[in-house]
């Protein structure tokens, strides 16, 4: 699975290949179609293709004469897995922090806040 989130990050490493992929997030495309909004050839909009592909986020099929990309939405599984497992980890962490500050914070007065005297005007 290390492999795969690699290859996976790797591919979404690149601005222009992010760009791909929300667009197919919203149908297929040609080539064509995925290069036009971007200043480059088309050889290099199939160079990020077949990253895409290698990294099992895109496939490309045959429809008559087009050859539509389209995204593979289950290639997204493991990193939406892995995000959600860091998320809830780093969550934990920061409520034990929280539990912690808490904690030490009742056992020693100098590091309670202090409570404003209401008749302690600052003007």
């Amino acid at each position: 699975m290390d492999s795969a989130l690699d290859a996976t990050f790797s591919a979404l490493a690149d601005p222009t290949r992010r760009a791909i992929v929300t667009r197919l997030a919203h149908g297929d495309a040609t080539v064509l179609e995925l290069a036009a909004p971007f200043q480059m050839s088309l050889p290099a909009i199939s160079r990020h293709l077949k990253v895409l592909e290698r990294a099992g986020l895109i496939a490309r099929g045959r429809d008559a004469q087009r050859r539509p990309c389209q995204l593979k939405v289950e290639a997204l599984a493991p990193i939406t897995a892995w995000a959600e497992h860091t998320r809830r980890a780093w969550e934990e962490r920061l409520d034990r922090l929280g539990e912690f500050l808490r904690a030490l914070q009742a056992r020693d007065p100098i590091t309670k806040p202090a409570e404003e005297d209401p008749d302690d005007d600052p003007i």
